[in-house]
């Protein structure tokens, strides 16, 4: 299958079906498909144990509440067509690699490899990434169910989901230099349901994660920002400084305060603050962003609090200057939880 990269060796095996995966010593059954985007495939895989007491992930791990009762995990393949994607794959690596926090979801394993581009195949790489799995899917994948049986989180929940989410990006920030995820939004949320308790959040994908703090000097570099921007980060979740950056800026992690604030709108209402541009006739989603035009719907009886509101639109400050930083955030969800989740 071609030379592996960093010693790496993962090698695929189309049998029975669904196939087998290697990734480095440790094979997987491949169950089904679980989703799909670009060249990126996900798939629920079980791991397939043999009689050497030193195989296993079990043993490979340094966290042992990432091993899995079952043996399942989740798996995502990407096909690698250029230089520039391996680049892209090799990043998401290095920065998925850095963190280490209960809400955000740790890469326990991956590999690169090298394959022979054919008549029907295009790309020269194939890298595999090994994930915890949840199967209760993303905050967007129930806010579509919510939405068909006319549900809400409750106002306890609402908080809980959220703090979580600060919890985990404050991880992120508290970094030196911090660190930006670029793409917090509903889709990248997991969360899984507890009896008893409040959802767990985790926060997924860190393909667009990088060092937050960058200096624009020219209008050259400004372009240069929106157009990553525009690749990179969610259109209804994106700053109004990553669509219409100044000649001269300081950009930081409030980029992500702003997807955050648009984050805890969609737990409560399913959908971003600024969606409604998409539908409407003349609308633009970048003027409704850039002008913080808010629109607040109908929501559970009884309703939110009017303090959810004012949470919101704090961290929707179109000027990223005034916006909070994630400490701010926490503290004042803190104070939120005290008061409403008696």
């Amino acid at each position: 299958m071609g030379c592996s990269f960093s010693g790496l060796n993962a090698l695929y095996d189309s049998v029975n079906n669904g196939g087998d995966a290697w990734i480095n010593e440790n094979r997987f059954r491949i169950v089904r498909q679980l989703g799909e985007g670009g060249f990126a495939y996900v798939y629920l895989v079980k791991e397939l144990i043999n009689d050497s007491a030193a195989s296993g992930l079990a043993n490979k791990l340094k966290d042992s509440s990432h091993v899995s009762e079952d043996g399942t995990y989740a798996m995502k393949k990407v096909l690698i067509q250029n230089n520039e994607q391996l680049e892209l794959v090799r990043e998401e690596i290095r920065v998925s690699s850095l963190f280490s926090h209960p809400n955000l979801l740790p890469l326990l394993d991956h590999a690169i490899i090298s394959v022979k581009p054919t008549q029907e195949t295009s790309w020269n790489h194939e890298a595999y990434l090994l994930f915890p799995v949840h199967m209760d899917g993303t905050l967007l994948d129930n806010a579509k169910v919510m939405k068909t049986k006319k549900e809400f989180y409750s106002t306890a929940d609402v908080l809980q989901i959220f703090h979580q989410l600060c919890a985990g990006l404050k991880h992120m920030h508290s970094f030196d230099p911090p660190y930006a995820h670029n793409d917090v939004k509903p889709g990248n949320v997991l969360i899984t349901h507890r009896k008893g308790q409040p959802p767990l959040a985790i926060l997924m994908d860190f393909g667009s994660a990088r060092p937050a703090r960058k200096r624009i000097t020219n209008r050259s570099e400004a372009l240069q920002l929106q157009e990553w921007a525009s690749e990179h980060c969610s259109a209804p979740f994106r700053a109004p400084e990553l669509w219409d950056c100044p000649s001269q800026a300081d950009i930081d992690e409030r980029t992500d305060i702003w997807s955050l604030g648009c984050t805890l709108y969609a737990i409560m209402y399913g959908v971003s603050p600024f969606e409604y541009a998409l539908g409407e006739s003349g609308g633009s989603l970048q003027l409704a962003i850039v002008n913080c035009q808010i629109k607040w719907p109908a929501g559970p009886k009884p309703p939110y609090p009017e303090a959810f509101h004012q949470f919101v639109s704090w961290m929707l400050q179109p000027q990223a200057a005034m916006r909070p930083r994630i400490d701010d955030i926490i503290i004042h969800v803190d104070k939120l939880i005290a008061k409403f989740s008696q």
